[in-house]
């Protein structure tokens, strides 16, 4: 993107790529060129009254913002004060001059990557097309109205606008739902436009319906044809024990007749090389290629983060047609197969769901990703890759690209594939009926079109979903549809889901599963014409699971579920980053900000409800700390609900217990943040970690004990996503002779703590156990008044349990814990004197804390200094811990020293 113009000249600066090579000998003129018209536009309010050169790819607020039009968007209430830009109608326009001889070439065309959204393109004051859909490429043919100098304008309908006329000219019948819940401070009509849902508000975001041109654009001039689209997905035959890759490509042939070449594919990584003849027709025309991988060679594959390599090999196809004409593409190839398994289970009615890559079952572990900003332009390479470093540093595997949200970037999903982070990608329908008027499906067919050609060659991507929750909206009737109607409603979602995009899927991706919807029962939705009567039901598919009432250290209130795809519970963002976006007066729980912020119903009381059954609320008399203290306990009770759900997924990986179980996916709900808000996001707006993707980091290791109480004995599971069985033995040295090939030995050693003592008061270790290789092994259980009486100095209400599991130095778990009482009930507990040294090792600084006491949820935080713990919101039961500090930008010991705020739970009270 080019940056904002600096002399008059520099509106035309526009950047040339010759793309092919030129023509035979002889021939001088290029048989394609292409340039951008990224850069510098001029921005226009409707009136005439605003002004301002802006960005594209951005959008008009962004503008404005650049310009000082406006403050920082997400400032206090802004999104409510600038409600006027979404509600006017912008020009954006460009006046260029083509950098080559394009005379003689047969057809030019301009083409949008994206558009957001209703727009009337007009070049030299004549109007060549319309777009309606920010989520498919839209290609104008200009060639009879392209001159040396040209004048491009593109006049925008507002979204909000356009939405309510879509509405209203839909008379047959409703759409539902019209409009977002009051508290979400949103606008209506979001489903009668193919753009970001939650453009108009959401239950964690705001309502900015942007304008803008969100990707590039660009014109392309050629002769004979233009390679449109390149697709290419691996299969792996089992009957030859062989690899084939499929090669698509997709031509606009302007040559008048038929003509022939050839195409030559070569793979140096794996010995392999083909030639094929073609031959290409007039009009839109596609080649399909098979190539075999060569047989001698070791095909190395792409596995899941945890789980092995992601290797990738280079590949480069090369089109030689007849005239001399040459096409040139290069790609990374990966290798790897997916499998969407639903079968019966013994002992259990219903069906599996669960995904095997590669052939092995994979424990789906992970959460789920939305737009990190309002304003896409905001969120660059940088961003992204610090977003997703962050998913592999906490042991995710996993995210859930939602619904509601945009079809993410190239870069995103190239990260993801480098990263080893697997996609459930759903279409962009969420929470919602649609209509299913010709337009509107015909709009839906080019999107969903066009976003598998765009997507379908990455390795990451491993299932299609339909859209979030409309099966279930429509099942639990959300939107209280009169009985006589439902049937209309119905028959659209099988309309769009079923008869097009499935459809669609299934033509164009043979290589990965579709579902209509998530959460959905699968094959038994399916049976039952697509719309499930138990959309919920645990033996099927996967579920949706929020509980904010009920005691979430209670595990028995969780969903037994095959698979479960959202759940969660709501904190605060960390002071630092409300700051930036906040005055004195809005730094209160009860604030008007603050309640302006919470975007979900009684999500504020929700979040104090559900801290006070375990924790006492923060008491001082200094506002501002009493504010500090209650993001600080919004976000340990957040971090601690998820812990406690996540492990009752994992362990219940490996039971049936009363038909219920054999979960294999954990995807909470959710990552990342789009604003400073309130949510349940365990990433803050920018990458900040919140204390649960601390947790997460624990809760998700490829090794962890998980305890829990049933009936008043303490059971301990051991959980593994490693590929071989492990011993688990009292002393190592004395069960060598037990080890098997296939095995290593293993200990576990349980302790007690008292509260007020840095000394455990008794430690146990099992005898021998095996940890099984994917599943979740019981190790261990003791009454817990057994354990209690065993200790001898303790009660519930003064102990607390940890355990952890080694393997010499090969493996280690993380130090887990179980709390034998609310810790509002805690006895000893006491206010901890925590000191923290800080040095420089390399680019890494080392915290080395001294603790005068047990300390819970002790919580570093070094403000707007980026970066992240190696641990944090932990259980300090040692005088010392070190600690290491990765910073993302440089920095200082003594910027970390002036930054630094240390506090634990008994701090708050």
């Amino acid at each position: 993107m080019l940056s904002g113009p600096q002399c008059p000249k520099c509106q035309c600066r526009l950047l040339l790529l010759l793309l092919l090579a030129v023509a035979a000998p002889g021939n001088s003129r290029p048989y394609s060129a292409s340039f951008s018209l990224a850069g510098s536009w001029f921005l226009r309010s409707q009136d005439g009254s605003l002004e301002v050169e802006g960005q594209v790819p951005g959008c008009v607020h962004s503008a404005l913002f650049q310009h000082g039009v406006i403050q920082d968007p997400y400032y206090r209430f802004n999104d409510l004060n600038y409600s006027w830009i979404s509600l006017d109608n912008w020009t954006y326009s460009k006046e260029f001059r083509i950098p080559f001889d394009f005379s003689k070439l047969q057809k030019i065309s301009l083409i949008f990557e994206g558009v957001d959204t209703v727009v009337e393109v007009l070049l030299n004051n004549v109007t060549i097309g319309k777009t309606d859909n920010m989520f498919t490429r839209y290609t104008f043919d200009i060639t009879k109205e392209i001159r040396e100098l040209n004048i491009i304008k593109l006049h925008f309908q507002s979204a909000v606008l356009y939405a309510a006329q879509q509405s209203q000219a839909h008379r047959e019948y409703r759409i539902l739902p019209e409009c977002p819940e009051p508290v979400q401070k949103g606008v209506c009509h979001v489903n009668f436009i193919r753009k970001e849902q939650c453009s108009f508000s959401w239950d964690w975001g705001p309502s900015f319906p942007t304008q803008g041109i969100w990707k590039d654009v660009r014109i392309v001039a050629y002769d004979i044809c233009h390679l449109d689209d390149f697709t290419f997905t691996p299969t792996y035959v089992n009957s030859s024990r062989e690899w084939n890759l499929k090669i698509e490509a997709y031509f606009d042939v302007v040559s008048s007749k038929p003509f022939g070449g050839q195409v030559t594919v070569s793979i140096p990584g794996l010995q392999t090389h083909q030639i094929y003849d073609i031959e290409l027709y007039p009009g839109k025309s596609m080649i399909s290629l098979l190539l075999n991988i060569n047989k001698n060679t070791t095909v190395e594959t792409w596995w899941p983060n945890g789980h092995g390599n992601q290797t990738g090999y280079n590949m480069a196809v090369t089109f030689k047609l007849e005239g001399g004409y040459h096409i040139k593409k290069l790609a990374k190839v990966y290798f790897r197969t997916v499998e969407l398994i639903e079968a019966p289970i013994a002992g259990s009615s219903g069906l599996s769901f669960y995904f095997k890559i590669n052939g092995l079952p994979i424990f789906i572990k992970g959460s789920n990703w939305i737009p990190a900003d309002s304003f896409q332009d905001r969120v660059t390479s940088d961003l992204l890759r610090l977003l997703l470093q962050s998913v592999v540093d906490a042991n995710m595997n996993t995210l859930r690209v939602w619904g509601g949200g945009v079809y993410e970037q190239d870069e995103f999903y190239e990260i993801c594939d480098e990263l080893g982070l697997m996609i459930w990608q759903d279409f962009m329908f969420a929470c919602a009926l649609y209509p299913t008027d010709q337009a509107f499906v015909d709009s839906v067919r080019a999107e969903v079109v066009h976003q598998i050609r765009r997507l379908k060659s990455h390795p990451s991507i491993i299932i299609w979903s339909g859209n979030n929750e409309n099966e279930a909206a429509l099942a639990e009737n959300w939107f209280s549809v009169p009985s006589s109607k439902r049937q209309i409603y119905f028959r659209d979602y099988v309309t769009l889901y079923v008869k097009n995009i499935r459809e669609i899927v299934l033509a164009e991706d043979q290589t990965r599963p579709y579902i209509t919807s998530s959460p959905t029962n699968g094959a038994e939705s399916i049976s039952e014409g697509w719309i499930s009567r138990k959309p919920y039901d645990t033996h099927f598919g996967d579920v949706h699971f929020y509980d904010y009432e009920s005691d979430c250290w209670n595990w028995k209130v969780f969903p037994k579920a095959r698979f479960v795809s959202e759940y969660g519970y709501q904190s605060w963002p960390s002071f630092s980053t409300l700051e930036k976006v906040s005055s004195a007066e809005d730094w209160s729980y009860n604030s008007s900000f603050s309640l302006h912020r919470q975007h979900h119903k009684n999500g504020n009381t929700e979040m104090l409800n559900q801290a006070a059954i375990h924790f006492k609320l923060p008491q001082n008399s200094d506002p501002l700390i009493m504010f500090k203290n209650t993001l600080y306990l919004t976000q340990v009770m957040q971090a601690q609900c998820v812990k406690t759900e996540t492990e009752f997924y994992r362990r219940s990986q490996s039971e049936v217990i009363d038909g219920e179980g054999h979960t294999m996916g954990a995807l909470y709900w959710q990552l990342n943040d789009i604003w400073q808000a309130p949510s349940w996001a365990s990433l803050e707006y920018g990458g900040k970690w919140k204390m649960l993707h601390y947790f997460a980091q624990q809760f998700f290791s490829p090794l962890l004990p998980v305890g829990f109480e049933d009936d008043g004995i303490f059971y301990i599971y051991g959980v593994s996503d490693l590929h071989l069985d492990y011993m688990m033995t009292l002393t190592v040295s004395s069960l060598a002779s037990w080890l098997k090939k296939a095995e290593r030995q293993k200990e576990q050693e349980v302790r007690v703590h008292q509260w007020s003592s840095l000394e455990p008061v008794c430690s146990r270790r099992t005898e021998f156990l095996v940890v099984k290789a994917g599943q979740a092994t019981p190790l261990y259980k003791e009454p817990v008044m057994e354990l209690l009486k065993r200790c001898g100095q303790c009660m519930r209400q003064s102990c607390v349990i940890s355990f952890d599991l080694t393997a010499g130095s090969e493996f280690s778990s993380p130090t887990n814990h179980h709390f034998l009482s609310s810790l509002k009930d805690a006895v000893g507990l006491e206010k901890a004197q925590i000191t923290a040294k800080i040095t420089q090792q390399g680019d890494v600084y080392s915290f080395e804390l001294k603790t005068t006491a047990v300390a819970p949820f002790v919580w570093l935080d070094v403000g707007n200094i980026a970066g992240r713990f190696s641990d944090n919101g932990f259980l300090l039961t040692e005088k010392r811990k070190t600690i290491l500090f990765y910073p993302w930008k440089s920095t200082s010991i003594t910027k970390l020293e002036k930054s630094l705020h240390l506090i634990s739970l008994a701090d708050i009270y």
